[in-house]
């Protein structure tokens, strides 16, 4: 795990949306989605599911904040 992964993590989990983030971030989305599987392989769980236009946070996505 890097820190850029966790923090693209904490942003899609502040917007909601993939997009948004990498937008705040200054970087693409492609290069988010990266950095979400890479977290997602590290940890052995699906950190968030699709829902319309964004993505749901799953429960364990939840359970990495403090």
């Amino acid at each position: 795990m890097n820190l850029a992964a966790f923090e693209a993590f904490v942003k899609v989990m502040e917007t909601g949306s993939i997009s948004v983030a990498a937008d705040q971030l200054f970087i693409t989305q492609p290069a988010v989605t990266k950095r979400i599987h890479s977290l997602e392989e590290y940890f052995g769980v699906k950190l968030f599911e699709s829902a319309g236009r964004g993505v749901q946070a799953t429960h364990a996505a939840h359970s990495l904040l403090p």
